[in-house]
């Protein structure tokens, strides 16, 4: 029995070879021209796309098949140690009592000599652990190309705390699974999600240490706070699975004090780590520096200890794009206007006499329209089916290139009209309701954007600002116009928020957003600067039309009214 079972362990790994793979070139965005990158499908930065996220469960669902089979091979091999320990205990009890009377037995000397000299040692030397182990390890390195990697765990953590910084987010909250911040004093659920899940200290251990490798100490002071208060309730047990421990937190969180500021509380946690490993020679020398900072003579001019959060070189409109965000597209004042209006729109065109579409305008400057139930959801669906396969990490215009970015934390992939009959209906509806002429190479192909955790798109202009920009290698002038679908609903966060014009779009399921990025003398709309704020629930979906200058000189005639 014990042969057969070793047998069907024998497992060796699989080398994982690639093949060559054709790309249907229907699929290759015009951004071919300026950067033609061509991928394998993969699981490449699986943080920022929720949809290669969700297809990770299916991986873990194949490590636990064989985790049970490991789990059962095991149990075998423990219930033989079992059933050769009550063996061995039952002859000392019964057979052994008398030595001697025993051993005059040659039958029972014989079998005494050949266990100890032989079953002993295939108990003690037998290999079934190592190959139920080792194939235990082959099986998961066969899934191991379909899991997140360093970098996932990073970016998923990084996108805890953009959500917690700006939502206003409570880490206590967060870490119970809660979405709740505080206004006017009390604390407040911004959504309650269907599916809770608290954080362990482990969990919460691993959001600090990343932000304490990035020398952000206001934010691992807050996170591993709780990690150390989590673990302490645990009574500082360490569990197999876990990479941190008690004794870990309070050596990273003691550091993190004492960078903010806090060097009391950092000798306090040193001291209390000690009690832990009074040996450490580096927290003894920690104790002995903080002890030497504290005796020291207070200085007038130290600061009050406050933790502030890292501050933005590059956006300036923090505060007002937070404050946008927070509001997720509630701004009673905004929409008092009386100059807004809704109506059913046809723009003329013999397409839409019969079946108008609502059209909501939301803003006179910038002139931003909101077109409801712009595609239907099989529509939406089939799109997202279409990209998902391609996609890849978005990226945004750095000089004459392109590259990715932490302001922008999205995947997203480039259809031609001619990759899906859905597509070419999609063109064809803009056409009718813009009038503005998609044929190539007067607009891009459409971007699908499928946003990860966290995932956002800090304020931008969809038009290119520098004139080195890669957009003017299309030479078909600059982007004057954006059409952009919502393919999804998102349960919180993901709001569309013009930050000059200050007001915020929320998600709407199937709608599209329309706006002119340029005046018509040519020169950029300001008022245009806008962010995806980042998705607080949900997986959000949209697709991006731009329509370039060139080719609609007669659709959108020039103006030097720079008003215009």
């Amino acid at each position: 029995m014990k042969a057969s079972r070793s047998f069907f362990k024998m497992t060796s790994r699989i080398s994982l070879l690639s093949g060559k793979i054709s790309v249907d070139i229907r699929l290759i965005s015009v951004w071919s021209v300026i950067n033609l990158i061509v991928l394998p499908p993969s699981f490449g930065e699986m943080y920022t796309s929720v949809r290669n996220i969700q297809q990770s469960i299916s991986v873990e669902r194949k490590l636990l098949n064989h985790l049970k089979t490991y789990i059962e091979d095991e149990t075998l091999r423990l219930d033989d140690i079992k059933r050769f320990y009550a063996k061995v205990s039952d002859l000392h009890n019964n057979v052994y009592n008398s030595p001697e009377t025993a051993m005059a037995n040659p039958l029972v000397a014989f079998t005494l000599i050949k266990r100890l000299q032989s079953e002993w040692m295939n108990v003690v030397y037998s290999n079934e652990g190592k190959e139920n182990a080792q194939a235990f390890r082959a099986g998961y390195e066969k899934e191991e190309g379909g899991l997140p990697k360093f970098e996932d765990l990073q970016g998923a953590a990084k996108g805890l705390m953009r959500l917690q910084d700006v939502y206003a987010l409570r880490v206590d909250g967060l870490v119970n699974g809660h979405f709740q911040t505080v206004t006017d004093g009390n604390l407040v659920d911004i959504y309650r999600p269907a599916v809770s899940m608290p954080l362990s200290g482990d969990d919460c251990f691993l959001v600090g240490k990343v932000a304490y490798e990035l020398e952000d100490y206001y934010h691992s002071v807050q996170w591993l706070e709780e990690a150390a208060r989590l673990f302490r309730g645990t009574g500082g047990e360490w569990i197999p699975e876990n990479e941190g421990t008690l004794e870990d937190t309070l050596d990273h969180l003691a550091f993190s004090h004492f960078k903010a500021g806090n060097v009391s509380y950092a000798l306090s946690l040193s001291l209390e780590l000690l009690r832990y490993d009074p040996s450490n020679r580096r927290v003894l020398r920690n104790v002995e520096k903080y002890e030497k900072l504290l005796d020291a003579p207070p200085s007038p001019d130290r600061p009050e200890i406050v933790l502030q959060r890292p501050n933005s070189t590059y956006l300036r409109t923090r505060n007002t794009y937070e404050g946008l965000c927070q509001t997720q597209g509630s701004q009673p004042k905004h929409y008092e206007n009386p100059r807004l209006f809704c109506d059913y729109f046809t723009n003329g065109s013999p397409n839409l006499l019969l079946q108008p579409m609502r059209r909501e305008v939301v803003s006179i400057q910038p002139y931003v329209v909101l077109y409801h139930n712009f595609v239907t959801s099989a529509e939406a669906e089939s799109i997202r089916d279409l990209a998902q396969p391609w996609l890849r990490r978005s990226v945004v215009a750095s000089g004459e290139k392109q590259a990715t970015a932490e302001y922008r934390i999205s995947k997203s992939a480039w259809l031609k009209e001619t990759a899906h009959p859905v597509v070419w209906k999609v063109d064809q509806r803009i056409t009718a309701l813009t009038g503005l002429n998609l044929q190539p190479p007067y607009a891009e192909y459409l971007q699908v954007v499928n946003y990860g955790i966290g995932g956002h798109y800090e304020p931008h202009f969809d038009h290119a600002t520098s004139a080195s920009s890669p957009l003017y290698k299309l030479k078909t002038g600059n982007r004057v116009a954006t059409f952009m679908i919502y393919l999804s609903s998102v349960e919180a966060g993901g709001s569309t928020a013009f930050i000059y014009a200050n007001f915020s779009v929320p998600v709407v399921e199937n709608a599209a957003l329309f706006w002119w990025n340029l005046h018509r003398n040519g020169q950029g709309n300001g008022d245009t600067l806008h962010a995806g704020c980042p998705v607080l629930v949900g997986d959000k979906w949209v697709a991006n039309k731009w329509v370039h200058e060139h080719g609609q000189e007669f659709q959108r005639r020039c103006s030097p009214n720079p008003e215009e």
